[in-house]
């Protein structure tokens, strides 16, 4: 007796509920951004993007246009998501120990200095492509999610946990390289302010607030104050993530931990709306006046080499060594062979390199460093797939 095959709208309803239908829908409009920019339509895109988008309220410092609004203010909420599934691991999953917290964080570090190292090799004789360095260091969390989310069973769940949470410090630690070596002087009166409202947070959690709304009011105001700070607002939503409660009390008796309540709230969105926002508005890379040649030229070359070669081996390198040295321990059922597919996919750079790169270069030399960004994280995307979906996997791995 076979089963019966589910209606055509019961599959299509499942295929949306899972994570490749929100892989797919943020892969389409990415794509449609992309199309958009190198069409006839690409003058109105651009305005689309561009759109004055302003509020007095938050002064000089605050968004100015829609996409900016997409990238600084509502990819909060994606840090915001993924920091809660990172935090679920850490208390009880495959996070849940010192060592397996330290593996992603060693990974990042290998991860950002390697390719840095890559970048200014590559460059060495061309000083003006030497301000450039960081654009390779940070993997882009956005768009690697979706990846391995696609891949299925070809990726462990600890694994995915291990990528993500190295995404998450690689990204953190990119902030950090903007505001040190990019950002403008930092304004200490608002950094004061974010460093109380931090303090705030987590005596909330110390306290036992349960209740979400505390937590985003801090949110929000945390976000202001990064932002009139200097540093990167999207920090607001990984130190809100933190803060928030992932257990349960005796009197609250079946009911779901805050941590859980704000993740079923967010992450719908985050997964149909934030997501493909941030893409359709990101990906949007014109190639109007670009030539091979181009590809040529210091600063692509090192960022391609940087994110091709210096982020897989950075990754592998650190994590593979780290292990062998007893210092941290591969997550369960990941074998050697899926931890160097997942480094490829850490060559992933989009939106924290084309950040960089919009700091560093002006001109024909931010054309030419877009164009790296946009082969080297496709490459890398490729590549990492390609090598999860078809690599014959060994159902554990024992480091």
């Amino acid at each position: 007796m076979t089963d019966t095959p589910a209606p055509p709208a019961m599959r299509v309803r499942r295929f949306l509920g899972s994570p490749a239908g929100g892989a797919s829908v943020l892969l389409l409009a990415s794509l449609l951004g992309f199309v958009l920019a190198n069409s006839p339509w690409a003058a109105g895109y651009a305005a689309l993007i561009t759109t004055p988008l302003q509020f007095s309220l938050l002064g000089a410092h605050g968004p100015e246009t829609v996409g900016a609004w997409v990238s600084d203010g509502l990819m909060t909420l994606f840090f915001l998501v993924v920091i809660l599934e990172i935090k679920k691991e850490i208390v009880s999953g495959h996070l849940s120990s010192p060592r397996r917290i330290a593996l992603p964080l060693i990974g990042a570090l290998g991860g950002m200095i390697v390719p840095a190292l890559t970048y200014l090799l590559v460059t060495y004789g061309h000083p003006e492509a030497t301000r450039g360095w960081a654009i390779p260091v940070a993997t882009d969390a956005a768009f690697t999610l979706p990846v391995i989310l696609a891949l299925g069973r070809h990726v462990s769940p600890g694994a995915r946990a291990w990528l993500m949470a190295l995404a998450i410090f690689d990204d953190v630690l990119g902030i950090a390289v903007i505001a040190l070596f990019y950002g403008d002087a930092l304004y200490w009166p608002a950094l004061v302010g974010a460093m109380t409202l931090v303090v705030a947070l987590v005596g909330a959690n110390r306290a036992g607030v349960r209740a979400l709304w505390p937590y985003a009011m801090g949110c929000v105001m945390l976000w202001a104050a990064l932002l009139a700070s200097g540093l990167h607002p999207t920090l607001a939503g990984v130190v809100t993530g933190l803060c928030l409660p992932a257990t349960t009390r005796a009197q609250d008796g079946v009911r779901a931990t805050p941590l859980d309540r704000a993740a079923a709230l967010l992450a719908p969105f985050v997964t149909w709306v934030v997501l493909p926002l941030f893409g359709f508005m990101n990906v949007g890379v014109s190639l109007a006046g670009l030539h091979p040649r181009m590809m040529l030229g210091a600063v692509p070359l090192g960022i391609m080499a940087g994110l091709l070669v210096g982020k897989p081996v950075g990754v592998f390198g650190a994590t593979l060594l780290s292990v062998r040295l007893k210092v941290t321990t591969l997550p369960a059922e990941t074998p050697v062979r899926m931890l160097f597919g997942l480094s490829l996919l850490c060559g992933i750079g989009f939106t924290i390199s084309l950040f960089i790169a919009n700091l560093s270069f002006g001109g024909a030399a931010l054309v030419s460093a877009r164009l790296g960004i946009f082969a080297g994280s496709v490459i890398s995307a490729l590549a990492g797939w390609l090598w999860l979906r078809f690599s014959p996997q060994p159902p554990t791995s024992r480091a």
